[in-house]
């Protein structure tokens, strides 16, 4: 039987992968997703300088009045939406995308399309 926490260990260690080659920099950042049960959260983070340059979840108030849950794809796409606008008004158009470990389908894919709907380019 596998346990929640040995696919958690599987994600881990499929983003240390990712890791070792995917590098956000001042000019292009990574787009990093985390999802949890109940929230999805997106932040840009350039990685030389080890900073976080933009960040958005579905916990923020903007977001939060108009969801009824945090960790489905309506509110996944807000995160993406409201990251890309935050994005363009730091002036940041192109980035690199850290998907975290997960698959790119539902919650993921969903806050991906949304940011390059908004004027993302990855």
């Amino acid at each position: 039987m596998i346990t929640k926490s040995d696919k958690n260990a599987a994600r881990k260690k499929r983003h240390a992968r990712v890791r070792r080659t995917v590098t956000g920099t001042a000019t292009r950042p990574r787009l990093n997703v985390f999802r949890s049960a109940k929230h999805i959260y997106a932040q840009l983070i350039d990685d030389v300088a080890g900073t976080t340059l933009v960040s958005a979840s579905s916990q923020d108030k903007e977001i939060s009045a108009s969801i009824t849950s945090g960790g489905n794809v309506d509110a996944a796409q807000k995160v993406g939406q409201l990251v890309a606008k935050r994005a363009k008004e730091k002036g940041y158009e192109s980035i690199v995308f850290d998907r975290g470990g997960y698959l790119y389908h539902g919650r993921i894919k969903a806050l991906a399309d949304a940011a390059r709907e908004e004027g993302l380019q990855f």
